[in-house]
């Protein structure tokens, strides 16, 4: 009886000594691992942007067989690949997969002007530009998009890009020609004329230029009298009807259809140039006409009431003085309105052989007598 309780006490024992979970038999030998080793350029969103190589670690060694866990290498873009290793050992199996997806090709990106150029193939105002793409594998994720307001050039470009999902990305740039600068007017003169208008101007990278006049021709309220290439320099308006005040406007105009405007106010003459009809002054005066072909001198009669005033000039210009003496009387310029009158003279002046009146005009002196 005393032996077999002490059988059973060490049977008791034996089995509080054995390992949690053994439920009295050994445990079963861990199976071994499977891992994959990915040699590769990772991108976004998981995918590969360059060759991916898939090798397999198995342990512990030696197995007993395996299947597809030769090393493998992915060399063309593709969605998903799946790639399985199954190794086998006496007392069980592992198995590992792995998924790759492969897009090493950037995209394809155009670029477009969001709106067509302004004049002639060139934009004078700010242009935007958007960029689209297409990729074939991972598909496009985003593309920019540009917006471009200077510097003027004839060969001015916009850049932008796409990204595909993978993290490829391609630049691409939009040329086009651009000018937001206006010509330059730099002056604007007149050239009084018996009856006419000679215009001058000075205007800086223009393709056209085109002048306007108001009052304009047979009752129009403003007419285009002129209309020509940048490289003009000048424009004679005739018939113009003496004392009436007519306004010229030059536009300049260059290829990108940028435009500067100037304008000048002139007051029609007769034959009597300077000073302009009713012109105030505030030195003497000089007066100066239209010469007459075969004229050996002209006659200049100043009015103030009566006549004050008589010379004799040769040319068609006359420096009024400041107090002179007529018919023995003692005159000076005092503030008022004066007439003055031209006739030409022919052979000498003694012979007093005078041709038609050129004309009359006025002009008020505002200085002190």
């Amino acid at each position: 009886m005393r032996a077999r309780r002490l059988v059973v006490v060490l049977i008791g024992v034996a089995v509080f000594l054995l390992p949690a979970g053994a439920s009295g038999r050994p445990d079963a030998p861990d199976v071994g691992s499977v891992v994959p080793i990915i040699y590769g350029t990772q991108g976004t969103n998981g995918w590969y942007v360059t060759n991916v190589t898939v090798n397999w670690l198995i342990q512990p060694l030696p197995y007993l067989s395996s299947e597809g866990c030769d090393a493998r290498t992915i060399a063309t873009d593709t969605v998903n690949v799946d790639l399985t290793c199954t190794a086998t050992w006496s007392d069980g199996s592992a198995t590992s997969t792995v998924h790759i997806k492969r897009d090493a090709t950037a995209p394809v990106v155009n670029a477009l002007a969001e709106r067509p150029a302004d004049a002639n193939g060139w934009y004078n105002h700010s242009l935007a530009v958007g960029f689209s793409g297409t990729d074939a594998t991972s598909q496009i994720a985003s593309c920019t998009r540009a917006t471009y307001a200077g510097p003027d050039s004839p060969n001015a470009s916009a850049s932008g890009s796409c990204r595909d999902n993978a993290g490829n990305q391609t630049t691409a740039s939009y040329a086009f020609k651009y000018d937001a600068t206006p010509p330059t007017i730099r002056s604007l003169n007149v050239k009084p004329g018996n009856r006419r208008a000679k215009l001058h101007w000075n205007v800086q990278d223009a393709s056209s230029v085109q002048v306007v006049r108001t009052p304009g021709n047979k009752g129009a309220a403003q007419s285009v009298v002129f209309s020509g290439a940048g490289s003009a320099k000048s424009y004679t308006d005739r018939k113009l009807r003496a004392g009436r005040p007519y306004q010229y406007s030059l536009t300049a105009t260059d290829a990108a259809a940028n435009q500067a405007t100037k304008a000048l106010a002139y007051l029609a003459r007769g034959a009597l140039l300077f000073p302009a009809p009713g012109e105030r002054v505030t030195k003497p005066p000089l007066l100066v006409w239209t010469p007459v072909r075969g004229a050996s001198y002209y006659n200049v009669i100043l009015v103030r009431g009566r006549r004050i005033f008589s010379a004799w000039p040769v040319e068609a210009r006359l420096h009024l003085p400041r107090a002179w003496t007529y018919h023995g009387r003692r005159y000076k310029l005092r503030p008022g309105t004066y007439s003055w009158f031209v006739w030409p003279g022919y052979g000498s002046l003694s012979a007093g052989r005078y041709g038609k009146l050129l004309g009359g005009s006025t002009f008020t002196f505002g200085g002190s007598g």
